[in-house]
């Protein structure tokens, strides 16, 4: 049961006038993508941007299984320690 803003807005009236504001920010929005990729054209194609994404990913490190180890190692003295002190 929807209400009936304040102002004598009704609902629909109220929908409307948010539709044509998303419509107009959608299409300010589009034309703002139209620019930068007119002024960087290499951002445009699927197949580079897919080459860019790709090798960001490639470049993000993982730990390896002794580097976790070590890790682990160390936090387990770290917290070992911190319960001595606080003991």
């Amino acid at each position: 049961m929807p209400r009936t803003p304040s102002k004598g807005l009704t609902f629909e009236k109220l929908r409307e006038l948010a539709r044509a504001g998303a419509e107009d920010a959608l299409k300010r929005l589009r034309a703002e993508i139209g620019a930068i990729e007119r002024t960087f054209p290499e951002l445009a194609t699927g197949e580079q941007r897919r080459a860019a994404v790709k090798e960001v990913k490639a470049s993000t490190r993982r730990m390896s299984a002794a580097a976790r180890k070590t890790v682990s190692q160390r936090m387990k003295k770290y917290w070992a320690e911190r319960r001595k002190a606080k003991a």
